[in-house]
Formats: structure tokens, C-alpha cells, sequence
């Protein structure tokens, strides 16, 4: 196992898009490092660059301390699945997890067979050895292409997008089935991926990255509560952070359907500027039962318009205001709702990102 670097890696490609433009990563020995961005952001790049199937234009690449620039990718002892686990289909799982043993001279066929059956028992294997991967739900070549970085001791494991081919149901079960591997071996682990739910389904941390930067990394719970920019803001969360504009004046912040008083430290945080960003995330926005006056709840008025689907325990409130849309979701409460006559919703002062409008940066990050 092995924790990997990269420091200030650039990757130009000929038709001169630079596809990771200084790019700074740490991944942590035995970690599951979920990566994530738009697409085209370079975060397959990223992959490739430390597999070795593509060499950086400037910058460097350690693998478990050790500069690895100059390395072949059999040097790196690195492996990668992508979304067709690549597999040999007129192998049997036995001989697809054999086969990279096979390649070594000198290796005997009790010595790979030891191997394998090791291998078949720590995934889960054994009961399929003799079928071949047509026959193979898609957790069973999950564990097979896993199987074979085990079995040729590879020193970390990249992923890149490896549950895209598979429907909503086969995502969900399967990323839980890697978190849980990933977990038993320890092994160092980066999964790529532009779905954010699944990245924050997997990762012990999430890496966003936008035009081939490191936005920023952290746990998921981390990058829910304290998104460094906007973009971060936006990006992660389901549905994502909306914005707004906001004026501060006096600690107060004038949002498009009231104000709230902010705390002394926020306060005091954005002393001598007035317009920002707020940032609101929809879950924080409560159900209340009876009216706040302690001003750190901004009513929404009961005019603006919402949907609640009448077949789920969970909705969303669409809200419009300043030329910028807005969603609710409240797991709460909702039955009260239906009954309700007017709907009381409040926006938590506590809960307000307030961002640069010029640089993007969460000015009150620590604060929240």
C-alpha cells in the first residue's frame, strides 16, 4: 500500500488544452479518495497521470514517497479499472484472476493457483471461479477486476467512473459493495467519478475539481458545511446550495424576502463591505410551528409558490426571487403540511453562506 502525490502537475495536450493546470492532490495511505467534477474538468487525467499511461508536462508524482516521473506504469505497480472492468470474456473468473501471474516468468502454476484461491476467498469468489463474465452479475466482475489488483499486489487502485454503465438500482448497490471492500483490504484507493452523490457516498474524502484544479478536499461532511468557493457551494449537495444576492449593512443581511441578524463574528467578519452572495443550503430551511422573533429566522412569505408531491415523505419548495431560483427539501414535518392552512418556512442566520461576489470565496467558511 502507498500514498500518492502530486505536486503542481500540469498536462498540456496538443491541441493546447491544458487539462490539469498545476495541479495539487494527497492521497493518504489506505484511504478512499473519491474524485469528482464536471465533466472534462481532468480528473481521468489525473488517473492516467498516475498510472503512468500519460506523462505530466511539468510537476511531480510520488508514490509511497518515491518520484515516480521516470517510471513505466509496470514500474508503478498501479491498478486501474474503468467502467468495462476490462475483463477477458472467453476467460473463466478462475484465468481472469490468474492471468496477471501469468505474466510473470518463473511463477509456478501451484503458486498461482494458492494465489488465486487466497484472492477468490477474500472477495467472495469461490462459487463463481468456473463462470465467465457474461454469466457475472455486475458486483461479481466488480470483485473480479478488484480481484486481479489484489492478486498481482498492486500498490493502489485507481477507479475511473466504474459503475457508469450500470443502472440507478446496480450504482447504488455497488458503490456500497466498494466502500465495504475498500474498507476489509485498506488498500489506497482513488475513484473518479462526476456524480457527486456518489462520491460522497464512498469517499472517506471528496476531491472537487474544476478545470484541472483541486478545488478543495474533505470529508463529505466537510464540504456540505464548509464549501471554500462557490463553485464548491453549488457543485456538491443534492439538491445543491442556492443563491442569492445579499446586502449587509449593520450586521443585518437583506435577503429578496427578509433580513436576518447575523452573529457578532460574522459581523465583525464583513465590517466595511455590503454586497454579497448568501448561499442557502435547502435542507436548513425549517418547518416552524410558531413564529420566530429572536430575528435570526427570515420568514419566507406564504405567496411564494411550492409543489408538495402528495405520495412522499420528503419535498421540495420551489421559490423564486431576485432573477434567482431557489429549492427547499425538508424531511420533517410533511404531514403537518398537507394540513396546514399557511406554511410558516424559515431561513436560519446560522445557516447562511455569505460569498465574495468578485473572487467567489466563502467569507464566513468558519463561521457557519
Amino acid at each position: 500500500m502507498a500514498a500518492i502525490e502530486l505536486t503542481n502537475v500540469v498536462k498540456t495536450f496538443g491541441d493546447g488544452v491544458r487539462a490539469l493546470d498545476g495541479l495539487n492532490l494527497h492521497v493518504n495511505d489506505g484511504e478512499l479518495l473519491a474524485v469528482v467534477g464536471p465533466s472534462g474538468c481532468g480528473k481521468s487525467t489525473v488517473l492516467r497521470v498516475i498510472a503512468g499511461l500519460e506523462q505530466p508536462n511539468a510537476g511531480q508524482v510520488y508514490i509511497a514517497n518515491e518520484l515516480v516521473n521516470e517510471c513505466t506504469p509496470a514500474e508503478r505497480n498501479i491498478a486501474m479499472i474503468s467502467q468495462s472492468y476490462a475483463l477477458h470474456p472467453h476467460l473463466t473468473v478462475y484465468d481472469n484472476l490468474a492471468f496477471p501471474l501469468t505474466l510473470i516468468k518463473g511463477l509456478s502454476k501451484r503458486h498461482i493457483d494458492v494465489s488465486v484461491r487466497d484472492v477468490s476467498r477474500t472477495l467472495d469468489l469461490d462459487a463463481v471461479l468456473g463462470r465467465k463474465p457474461a454469466n457475472l452479475s455486475g458486483g461479481e466482475r466488480q470483485r473480479v477486476a478488484m480481484g486481479r489488483a489484489l492478486i498481482r499486489d498492486a500498490r493502489a487502485l485507481l477507479l475511473d467512473e466504474p459503475l457508469a454503465n450500470l443502472d440507478t438500482q446496480q450504482r447504488f448497490t455497488l458503490r456500497r459493495e466498494i466502500a465495504k471492500l475498500q474498507q476489509r483490504l485498506g488498500m489506497t484507493t482513488l475513484y473518479v467519478t462526476h456524480d457527486q452523490t456518489e462520491a460522497m457516498s464512498v469517499g472517506d474524502r471528496v476531491a472537487v475539481v474544476d478545470r484541472g484544479r483541486v478545488l478543495q478536499v474533505a470529508t463529505p461532511v466537510d464540504l456540505c458545511r464548509h464549501p471554500l468557493n462557490l463553485f464548491v457551494a453549488g457543485f456538491i449537495g443534492s439538491p445543491p446550495m442556492r443563491f442569492m444576492p445579499a446586502l449587509v449593512q449593520d450586521g443585518v443581511a437583506d435577503l429578496f424576502f427578509g433580513w436576518v441578524r447575523l452573529s457578532a463574528a460574522k459581523a465583525a467578519r464583513l465590517s466595511g463591505r455590503e454586497h454579497f452572495i448568501a448561499g442557502v443550503r435547502p435542507e436548513t430551511v425549517r418547518l416552524e410551528d410558531i413564529a420566530r422573533t429572536d430575528h435570526q429566522y427570515a420568514r419566507i412569505p406564504p405567496d411564494i409558490s411550492f409543489e408538495v408531491p402528495a405520495d412522499v415523505a420528503e419535498f421540495e419548495r420551489e421559490f423564486a426571487g431576485g432573477g434567482l431560483p431557489s429549492t427547499s427539501r425538508a424531511a420533517t414535518g410533511f404531514p403537518d403540511l398537507l394540513r396546514r392552512q399557511s406554511e410558516d418556512l424559515y431561513v436560519n442566520a446560522r445557516s447562511l453562506h455569505l460569498f465574495d461576489p468578485e473572487t467567489g470565496e466563502n467569507v464566513t467558511r468558519d463561521l457557519d
